[in-house]
């Protein structure tokens, strides 16, 4: 291998130029490497995460210390399931659910339990006599277009 004035092969003075060419030719967006880092770290959130929202509680319940409801909402940007956690009286956890995509297996897992729930109308679903600890929703669910995938909702406590 020979070597150009620059100390370099000449591969090296090729790449070089094919490169200079190619940024005068088809530059770069200015913003490419940001959006680039947005869309790697925004797919990375959403796999690891669902977006979990607390969409109602009553702050006066908390006063009287009756808090024994809460209803949650996770989505992937997909599937969205809706939790109404409800304490009873034998200190037990009641959980009405609704999906809003064909379900074809629902889980709530504790740990190395797990129950299962089938779901009705409307894509509702519950669960009765579940104790209370951090838990978490696995549902498999078919897609508009017939796709497969499984839901799964961070921890969250009942």
């Amino acid at each position: 291998m020979s070597m150009n004035d620059e100390g370099q092969g000449p591969e090296i003075a090729l790449f070089a130029r094919l490169r200079e060419m190619w940024r005068e030719a088809d530059p770069e967006p200015d913003d490419l490497v940001d959006r680039m880092v947005a869309a790697v770290a925004v797919e990375d959130v959403s796999r690891a995460y669902e977006l979990l929202t607390l969409v109602e509680g009553s702050p006066l319940a908390v006063i009287r210390g009756e808090a024994d409801t809460a209803t949650l909402q996770f989505s992937d940007g997909k599937t969205s399931v809706l939790l109404h956690v409800t304490a009873t009286e034998d200190g037990s956890r009641r959980i009405d659910g609704w999906v809003d995509a064909e379900a074809l297996a629902i889980r709530l897992a504790q740990g190395e339990r797990d129950w299962s729930a089938g779901a009705g109308d409307n894509g509702r679903f519950e669960f009765d006599s579940i104790p209370a600890g951090v838990s978490r929703m696995r549902i498999v669910v078919r897609a508009a277009d017939g796709e497969l995938h499984e839901f799964q909702t961070p921890q969250f406590e009942v």
